[in-house]
């Protein structure tokens, strides 16, 4: 055998050796690696505790977890100045009662009409003729419904006559015929001069009022109908009485 034929079979069983050295050496180092990592990963997680602790939210006993609990955080809402949404708009009960309702309503909304039904009789019973409670009625009414902005027009014109919470409510009770024949002769069925109601409504005299309470309405935050404010708290929708008179309770307490 030659020397050159020597060398290239020694060359071979020398390679794999050398081979297998380096990666055994690699892996152990990777190994090494992994080992580390998945340690410090483990010590991270016991200083963080279980999942589902800590400030991801409270669970029903309000446990925080390992985390300590963090200062009180300013409300998302923000706070709504009473006086500012108290316009020349129609009012029932005593104007020095404690709490005051500001409310932002559509006479086509089918969930003010609910209010107005299911809820509005008793806050009057409870509330607004024991003097507890006043409450401030402004327009919202919403590009969807055609009829809400003539019926307000109706009850503006009605309140020119002293009859704004007649008319109101005999929109409400009748939510389904509402139209500008309907309105003249609820006018006349409620005892007003008919000639200076009907000069008023066809006139649209009070358009631009009723276009202010919804720039008004927009400014607080209102987007839905119904809206109220009671003392400066927002209620959304056609909420039942409970949650009224609790607000309210809670107000008169103070």
């Amino acid at each position: 055998m030659t020397e050159k034929n020597i060398n290239e079979a020694m060359y071979l069983p020398i390679s794999l050796i050398v081979s297998a050295l380096l990666l055994s050496g690699t892996i152990f180092v990777v190994g090494g690696n992994i080992n580390e990592s998945l340690s410090g990963l483990s010590d991270a997680m016991k200083s963080i505790g279980p999942i589902g602790t800590g400030n991801t939210g409270n669970n029903d006993s309000g446990d925080t977890g390992n985390i300590a609990p963090s200062e009180p955080t300013v409300p998302s809402e923000p706070v709504i100045d009473m006086e500012a949404l108290i316009d020349d708009d129609a009012m029932e009960g005593n104007p020095d009662a404690p709490v005051t309702i500001v409310e932002f309503s559509d006479f086509q909304c089918p969930f003010c009409e609910s209010f107005y039904t299911n809820t509005l009789g008793k806050l009057r019973e409870n509330y607004i003729d024991t003097g507890k409670v006043r409450v401030i009625f402004r327009d919202f009414p919403l590009s969807f419904h055609p009829n809400a902005l003539p019926a307000a027009e109706a009850t503006e014109c009605a309140n020119e006559q002293g009859k704004f919470w007649e008319m109101h409510d005999k929109i409400f009770e009748n939510q389904d015929a509402m139209s500008t024949a309907s309105y003249k002769q609820w006018a006349a069925d409620l005892g007003l001069n008919t000639e200076q109601f009907n000069t008023c409504y066809d006139s649209s005299k009070y358009q631009s009022e009723i276009q202010a309470d919804f720039a008004d309405g927009q400014a607080a935050g209102v987007s839905g109908t119904p809206t109220f404010f009671i003392n400066g708290q927002k209620v959304v929708g056609a909420q039942p009485f409970s949650v009224f008179e609790q607000i309210i309770e809670a107000e008169l307490a103070n």
